[in-house]
């Protein structure tokens, strides 16, 4: 395959992301069927170009011109009206249009089935590159949309909403919200206080306080709240669609303000009184938290594709910058130490949206079979993927800011709003010690380690080529590695277990991504007899798997300035060079 010359960009924009990001390319035809990969490319590829070619532009625009509420009209009576820039709305019409949620829930054209989550998944990816403020409520929106469709019980109320969430009509969809932190629980949401009374049938009158609320005048929120005599901790909440409005009238809550954040301009996020707010029971009293786990495990690996995204945006507009940037007489990618951050860049990209992918293959198997190892492997690849990848999105977006010099710190380059953006995702959707704490309870209530360790062990048998043998052998002993650790843990206190979470989920995912990076080489080797995976996979394991004396420094590694064109510019390799040549026989 050709390299790709990224001198001939101005930026990372007005350009097709799809068609670019030959690595989301190989994860979207690794975790679709056949079948569906043949019909999502093509979907891919246009909504790519709209992303590149509109949507970032408006992005920049809407980050300039957020949302402003006015909570009141001019004669003193609540309206909880959010103005938006026009160019939200034509985001939302393409977005929404091309199928970004509609397509996981109702047959698309030219399908008699619905699409995966995985599909959802990746349209949130190419969204990102631009704006993940707005992956945001389309996040929210799939994720009502998945909580109303198991739960909702034939609903008219709740049948009606979830139509309007998975239309394909850009102008006549509804969006999606979930209103769980409280200012006295934060991430301990069985703390919340909110309060349902009964009216009848389904029907419950809501008060109480929400504190930090995203997409704040979304036509319906899944709010959580305790009925009377419930029970206290999430055990005792129970899960009720509260709408923006009733039969044509305000619906009896106030949107006080919204909150001056440092990203995410696009998403209005805000505080919320509900004052005997009409909400609507979904499925159970008693059950809120177990439903709304379901869309929590979906708003996690949103919030990983969106990280991935800010790296895969500013991985691109790094390469760009360093192509057309001069300093001292040549481009700054000639210069050792850029080759060196770019291959590392790159690698780090790779690595997080193959692990991030196949945590969503993951999990849409779970929901299309209720696979129970499905299930289990899910609990503890997600948090993992939301974890590792947020924390990732910051680090890369403030060294991308830094490629760019001075330019990359003012808001005139995209650079300064990606960092802004990334900041929020550690926080979303749990913070690094809360998705720590819950892989233990993976480990420890579902047993995750079991298909965890039989995944590991699966994709290193398939990397059977001469070229990942090196690669192989580390991965294969650090494996043996993380089965000691996760038996020594097991055994010790839950105080000793909690102080080595994070350590754990490190471990975990560089481990199953090693292993899956392997698995990815073999198959490309086999299929195109190309070996540029392969040495996504060596680098990777080189950087967080093998311990090197003197920190590498006295190896003679060369590494970057042999295969910047392979891992930065995807130029492909010939298996055979990676084989050290044997012997002939006498």
């Amino acid at each position: 395959m050709d390299p790709i010359d990224y001198g001939r960009f101005e930026a990372g924009r007005h350009v097709n992301y799809y068609e670019l990001d030959r690595t989301f390319q190989r994860e979207v035809a690794r975790v679709l069927a056949d079948d569906e990969h043949s019909w999502a490319a093509e979907q891919l590829a246009d909504f790519g170009a709209v992303v590149g070619r509109t949507i970032a532009d408006n992005a920049d625009l809407v980050d300039d011109h957020g949302p402003e509420l006015h909570t009141y009209d001019a004669r003193g009576e609540v309206q909880n009206y959010v103005e938006y820039h026009p160019a939200q709305f034509e985001n939302e019409r393409l977005a929404y249009g091309a199928g970004i949620v509609s397509d996981s829930f109702e047959a698309p054209p030219g399908r008699d089935e619905p699409m995966p989550l995985t599909h959802h998944l990746a349209m949130e990816y190419l969204l990102s590159y631009a704006d993940p403020g707005f992956t945001c409520p389309v996040s929210m929106t799939a994720g009502v949309a998945l909580v109303l469709d198991k739960y909702a019980d034939s609903d008219p109320v709740l049948e009606d909403y979830y139509e309007k969430l998975v239309t394909r009509d850009g102008d006549a969809n509804v969006e999606g919200a979930m209103f769980l932190t409280e200012k006295q629980g934060g991430s301990d949401v069985g703390a919340n206080e909110t309060r349902a009374e009964h009216v009848a049938g389904n029907e419950y009158r809501l008060t109480g306080e929400k504190w930090f609320c995203s997409n704040i005048d979304a036509e319906g929120t899944l709010v959580l709240a305790r009925t009377p005599d419930a029970a206290e901790g999430t055990k005792g909440l129970s899960l009720f669609l509260v709408p923006h409005t009733v039969d044509g009238e305000l619906n009896s809550q106030l949107y006080r303000r919204l909150k001056d954040k440092l990203g995410t301009i696009s998403v209005p996020t805000g505080e919320v009184e509900l004052d005997g707010a009409t909400g609507y029971l979904v499925g159970e009293e008693g059950m809120g938290f177990r439903y709304m786990t379901d869309m929590l495990n979906l708003e996690r690996l949103s919030n990983a594709t969106a990280s991935i995204a800010i790296v895969a945006r500013c991985l691109l507009e790094s390469k760009v910058e360093a192509a057309n940037r001069e300093a001292f007489g040549s481009p700054i990618q000639e210069y050792p130490l850029m080759k060196r951050d770019l291959v590392d860049m790159a690698v780090d990209h790779e690595a997080a949206t193959a692990y991030v992918f196949e945590a969503g293959r993951v999990l849409s198997e779970r929901e299309r079979t209720d696979d129970e190892d499905a299930f289990r492997l899910m609990r503890v690849l997600v948090p993992i993927a939301k974890s590792r990848t947020a924390r990732m999105a910051v680090d890369t977006a403030s060294y991308a800011m830094e490629i760019h010099g001075g330019n990359g710190y003012v808001n005139d380059f995209v650079t300064h709003r990606l960092l802004r953006d990334a900041q929020v995702l550690p926080i979303w959707e749990g913070t690094s010690n809360i998705l720590a704490l819950d892989v233990l309870r993976a480990l420890e209530r579902e047993q995750a380690h079991e298909p965890l360790l039989a995944a590991i062990q699966e994709n290193l048998d398939e990397a059977t080529h001469p070229a990942l043998a090196d690669a192989k052998s580390t991965v294969q002993a650090e494996y043996a590695g993380l089965g000691n650790a996760l038996a020594s843990l097991a055994t010790e206190d839950s105080e000793y277990a909690q102080l080595q979470a994070k350590k754990l989920a490190d471990y975990i995912f560089e481990v199953f991504t090693g292993s899956l990076l392997l698995a990815e080489a073999q198959t490309e080797i086999e299929e195109n007899d190309d070996a540029r995976t392969a040495l996504v996979a060596e680098r990777f394991v080189q950087n967080y798997l093998r311990d090197e004396d003197e920190r590498g420094i006295t190896s003679g590694d060369r590494f970057a300035l042999e295969h910047v064109d392979a891992i930065v510019r995807y130029a492909s390799v010939d298996p055979a060079t990676l084989v050290d040549a044997q012997p002939a026989d006498d």
